[in-house]
């Protein structure tokens, strides 16, 4: 479900990153994002059966719901919606079927993306938080540090070590 006036995977980035580089990133996030959010969701399938969980076609829902919404600022309530479920029964039912909080899940997703963009463009840092959704390369950094145990700028060294770049 994507809100009227709201970009459906595209993240809309102001003046400041006009480049070309960054344009041709941004049409290519939008090619290669099906693959990729489908290469991080396999890593999150939810647990089957969960009772109290969420039905399989909330879950389908959701899931596509969070897929293509991730990058952008995401309400309790809007998630909570999108499965018809009060945002308290929401969050149970979300945390049963996935075992994990709709925050985290929304951050995991966010964190892969970021990481993928790390390793496979020469995108800025601020430009990658920015397109994966974060307020800002601090807040990216600190959960990157904190779920991850490595630096956005780390995971890109050591892909520029393993490359020979």
């Amino acid at each position: 479900m994507v809100l009227p006036g709201e970009p459906k995977t595209r993240v809309e980035v102001g003046p400041r990153r006009a480049g070309a580089e960054h344009q041709e990133a941004v049409l290519r996030r939008d090619d290669d994002l099906p693959a990729l959010l489908s290469e991080v969701a396999s890593d999150r399938r939810p647990l089957l059966n969960a009772k109290g969980g969420l039905s399989a076609r909330h879950t389908h829902q959701i899931e596509q719901f969070l897929k293509e919404n991730f990058s952008r600022k995401l309400s309790l309530a809007e998630m909570a919606a999108v499965c018809d479920l009060s945002p308290y029964h929401f969050v149970r039912a979300f945390s049963k079927t996935f075992g994990v909080s709709p925050y985290q899940s929304v951050l995991l997703l966010r964190l892969d993306f970021a990481e993928k963009l790390l390793t496979d463009s020469r995108m800025s840092i601020t430009d990658i938080a920015d397109l994966s959704g974060f307020s800002s390369q601090s807040h990216f950094t600190t959960m990157m540090r904190k779920y991850r145990q490595v630096t956005p700028q780390q995971v890109r060294t050591r892909r520029r070590s393993r490359s020979g770049n």
